[in-house]
């Protein structure tokens, strides 16, 4: 037989980690002796469990302890760090180590480094200052790429408790929850938040707008709740189809009835700001005096608009290379402590891939299934709230006292 001494501590019990470490050693066909459990028994005291991993193959050892490092477990008395170079740009060796979003820990010199830039499917680079996550794309010929887990540790974030801002949520998802105690909370922490000098960044996506969700947004982001928005190509061309001629995919935002050649104004809007040559131009002619884009240009916040292969125009700010547009999301997230999802799969799950673990995540879609692909993708941190965007952004509004217009 062969052994591991494994060891995981944190909230195991109420978070559930202490069930599925046993449980998947059992489901690997593997078996366990608990050597020590301490539990914690208040609230802001984390339980210790070490336990003996017994398998029938040095391979399902090696194989079961990568799975338990991904639950936050690691090897007691963990090795020196395996660091192989890369030999050409953009491809590391075969068995290097695929980062997850949680808080990551590297054993070097006798003592636990935290990996910065923390992300998920990344490698992690040694460097001077460090260790460090790092894509693919930008691995370069030299670089020191750590491989293998022996040397990893992971911290899943802990559940959340009732005493805590968001303990009234997980990240089940139903449509019959009270969607007022989700806003009401929404609301407490963004206000918290706001005091504390504490950032939220917004990804929104178009159905923002049709739903008449867009002057609240522009409420939250001019009274300054709200520092970064993340969206696309649609959501800036139907907030300004709507402010030059009131309607959202030629639809009367007042009336709800199409319009006569209301499927032109879209391209009309484009058309429009082309003549400027950009959004900010525009409102600085005073083209433009109210809205979403509008408030997110004069607030001075960072945004970013990423392309798609479905768009019209695009706008002049819309970023068509994909590559940059990653960069710059990445960018806007970098040091968020919350992250507002507002009916948008696409872009939702590209800024989750993006975002560590321990960032608040609340994705709000009249589609149950979003919030799944999100946590299929590994954003398992999101939370769900099954309602219209439009009336959760209005009804947030009127709870947190801004004034918006239609």
């Amino acid at each position: 037989m062969f052994e591991r001494s494994i060891i995981s501590q944190g909230h195991l019990i109420d978070s559930g980690i202490m069930s599925r470490i046993l449980n998947l050693i059992i489901d690997e066909k593997a078996d366990y002796k608990i050597i020590d459990f301490t539990i914690g028994k208040k609230q802001d005291e984390i339980s210790y469990l070490e336990i003996l991993l017994i398998c029938d193959s040095a391979e399902k050892l090696n194989s079961v302890t990568e799975k338990l490092v991904l639950l936050g477990a690691w090897e007691k008395g963990a090795a020196e760090p395996l660091l192989k170079t890369a030999d050409r740009d953009g491809a590391v060796p075969p068995d290097f180590y695929s980062t997850s979003n949680h808080r990551t820990e590297i054993y070097y010199q006798g003592d636990w480094h935290k990996v910065s830039k923390q992300r998920m499917d990344a490698m992690i680079r040694k460097t001077s200052a460090g260790f460090e996550c790092i894509k693919l794309r930008d691995v370069r010929k030299g670089d020191l790429i750590l491989c293998g887990s022996d040397s990893v540790r992971l911290f899943p974030p802990d559940a959340e408790r009732q005493s805590e801002g968001f303990g009234f949520m997980t990240n089940d998802v139903s449509s019959e929850r009270s969607d007022n105690i989700a806003v009401r909370k929404v609301a407490e922490t963004l206000e918290e938040m706001k005091a504390q000098g504490k950032k939220a960044v917004v990804v929104a996506g178009p159905v923002v707008v049709h739903t008449g969700g867009a002057g609240a947004l522009a409420a939250l982001i001019r009274e300054g709740y709200i520092q970064g928005f993340l969206g696309g190509n649609a959501i800036a061309v139907h907030d300004l189809e709507s402010q030059f001629y009131g309607t959202s995919l030629g639809v009367d935002l007042t009336t709800g009835k199409p319009t006569h050649g209301g499927h032109f104004h879209h391209m009309r809007a484009i058309n429009k700001i082309n003549t400027y040559g950009s959004i900010s131009a525009a409102i600085k002619a005073g083209e433009i005096k109210a809205g979403l884009m509008y408030e997110v240009v004069k607030s001075g916040i960072p945004y970013c608009l990423a392309g798609s292969i479905r768009d019209d125009g695009p706008l002049p700010e819309t970023v068509m290379d994909m590559i940059e547009a990653q960069n710059r999301y990445s960018e806007i997230i970098k040091g968020t402590d919350m992250l507002l999802m507002l009916s948008t799969m696409l872009h939702s799950i590209g800024a989750g891939n993006m975002t560590p673990s321990w960032v608040k995540t609340i994705c709000v879609d009249i589609n149950p299934a979003v919030v799944t692909k999100l946590s299929d993708r590994g954003t398992g941190q999101a939370v769900g709230i099954v309602s219209d965007v439009g009336l959760f952004l209005r009804t947030l509004a009127n709870q947190m006292g801004l004034v918006y217009g239609d």
